[in-house]
């Protein structure tokens, strides 16, 4: 039976035992390291649609076809990825999941989980990062197809690549939250990777002086 942790958009406690991003941190000493990919179709359909969208959207120009027909093509490229992606990659290959649930009260609220578990449970380093690299890259390429838009005047595209940031990007930020947790846990990750930062260049100006 898989146990969850899960914390909401409410005031919780941060302590929650999370799946690291390219799980080599977590349990080193606990377990050897696991290279395979235990689910090898579910790692496939993480990559496939995004991947898909976006060489439909860069080759709509030289296919010949209709805007129309390669706007809805990726629409529903980016559509069947986001639900992939939520429901079925994030759970089976780092063991997260998110989702919004209404209380009783009528209130809306967001649930970021991750999973507990030793040995079959736990996620292969290589599935780790093919997950983390595929949901990762592919909303920075969709941040850098707006501007590319934007100075290229294909403002009929505009509606695409807003929409392919929004879904992909949506992922990105439900895993990160599950991985780092609440609200208080993302300030204190900026502000201990900056703080981390800031020492390094005091340390090495005082080196080289």
């Amino acid at each position: 039976m898989k146990l969850y942790t899960s914390s909401l958009l409410i005031p919780q406690d941060t302590n929650d035992e999370d799946v690291s991003l390219f799980d080599a941190e977590d349990d080193a000493g606990k377990r050897s390291k696991k290279s395979g990919v235990k689910h090898p179709v579910a790692a496939f359909f993480h990559l496939f649609f995004r991947v898909v969208a976006i060489i439909v959207y860069l080759l709509a120009e030289f296919i010949g076809g209709s805007f129309i027909a390669c706007m809805v093509t990726i629409i529903l490229l980016l559509s069947c990825d986001f639900w992939t992606v939520k429901n079925i990659t994030g759970r089976l290959m780092v063991g997260l999941r998110w989702w919004n649930q209404v209380d009783d009260d009528g209130r809306s609220h967001w649930v970021f989980e991750s999973r507990k578990g030793t040995g079959k449970q736990q996620a292969s380093d290589s599935e780790s990062r093919i997950f983390w690299l595929g949901l990762i890259v592919c909303p920075v390429l969709w941040v850098i197809f707006v501007f590319s838009t934007l100075f290229s005047f294909r403002i009929k595209w505009m509606p695409v690549v807003i929409m392919g940031v929004v879904l992909q990007g949506a992922n990105l930020y439900g895993y990160v939250r599950c991985k780092v947790g609440g609200k208080t846990s993302l300030k204190n990750m900026a502000t201990n990777y900056f703080g981390r930062q800031f020492l390094k260049q005091t340390l090495s100006k005082e080196e080289e002086s």
